[in-house]
């Protein structure tokens, strides 16, 4: 039906990827018979039962369209609108929600500006001097991306740190894991020890990032988090019909631990990338590769050429900062074609 149509291969987002095959044979193998709505099928129950065996037996999943809606849903049953979020600068929740967390929650966000992506507890102090004061917006929430839009990842220790921090200030922790996995990989922990025994509240669990279609999960730890996000997430018009089809993309995600083999392969596959970068002086990564995104500096006669081929984001042009976004079905021939690409653009545009 598509056979004339050019799909190319991009670094632009991995949300640009195609469905994983093992993804796209558990929904037609969904795509059967009759069953029940909103949750209340089978492949939803089994699915359930992969979520407690991956995140531990408190967790409740829950299924929404897309990340904005995974992040500020999750947000909408640890707030009240007079309260505010704290993040990152660079925070999606902040940067790319056009307004979304403001719009629904009522909420002030409160950005702190970061280097990498990575906030510190004592960054926010200021912000709890007037707890109580009616004429200020009361912080409520911690929102912590891992890894970062910078492709960096906070250490456990570090996130245990905030855990205590928010605890101590009577502060709700929420996690934006569009590529949650991809940090597990790097931090050599469990999906578990990242999520509950860390005692976040809230969890955006990322899907179409990873090779899923059209599907993110919203992973509830405390009862607070869990008491009314099923009204928020109806009135938000993110409740699904067709359940099934949702948690059967997330069924083949987690069932024999997929999620982790994608993990592994795309973040070795940003690390070999950016080791065969080395033989291009004029190229320079000004970020540790802790995920799978590359931040790349490029000579500025480089970068069109090289879009030509292979497309990705400009992420600063005052100083030719790229990025390159590694999907789950990168492969070997594509790192080198990029590298032979790379060759071809320094001989036509030599540095001086």
């Amino acid at each position: 039906m598509f056979d004339s149509l050019k799909f190319s291969t991009s670094l632009g987002s991995d949300n640009h990827s195609g469905v994983h095959p093992k993804v796209m044979q558990a929904l037609t193998a969904a795509n059967r018979g009759h069953a029940h709505a909103y949750g209340l099928d089978e492949v939803s129950k089994l699915t359930e039962q992969e979520f407690k065996r991956v995140f531990g037996p408190n967790v409740e999943a829950q299924y929404v369209f897309t990340g904005t809606a995974a992040n500020v849903l999750g947000l909408a049953g640890l707030m009240d609108s007079y309260q505010a979020v704290v993040a990152s600068d660079l925070a999606h929740l902040h940067m790319d929600e056009c307004g979304a967390p403001e719009k629904f929650l009522g909420s002030k966000i409160w950005p702190v500006r970061t280097e990498d992506g990575r906030i510190k507890p004592e960054q926010i102090e200021e912000y709890l001097e007037r707890m109580g004061d009616q004429h200020y917006s009361q912080p409520r929430v911690v929102s912590l991306t891992q890894p970062t839009e910078l492709g960096v990842c906070y250490s456990l220790s570090e996130l245990q740190a905030w855990r205590k921090f928010t605890r101590d200030k009577n502060l709700m922790l929420q996690l934006d894991g569009a590529r949650l996995a991809n940090a597990c990989v790097t931090l050599g922990c469990t999906m578990r020890e990242l999520t509950a025994e860390l005692g976040a509240d809230v969890v955006s669990f990322g899907g179409t990032k990873n090779g899923l279609m059209g599907a993110e999960a919203v992973l509830l730890f405390t009862p607070e988090a869990k008491a009314s996000f099923k009204f928020y997430r109806k009135q938000a018009m993110q409740l699904s019909s067709k359940t099934r089809f949702l948690a059967a993309q997330f069924y083949a995600y987690l069932q024999d631990d997929l999620y982790l083999e994608i993990a592994r392969h795309v973040t070795s596959s940003a690390k070999q990338l950016a080791e065969s970068l080395r033989e291009f002086p004029a190229i320079h990564l000004p970020y540790a590769v802790e995920s799978n995104a590359l931040f790349v500096q490029l000579p500025k006669a480089w970068i069109n050429p090289l879009r030509e081929k292979y497309f990705f984001y400009i992420w600063d042009a005052q100083f030719n900062l790229c990025r390159w976004m590694i999907s789950y079905d990168w492969t070997e021939k594509h790192r080198q074609g990029l590298i032979d690409t790379l060759h071809e653009v320094r001989k036509c545009f030599p540095v001086k």
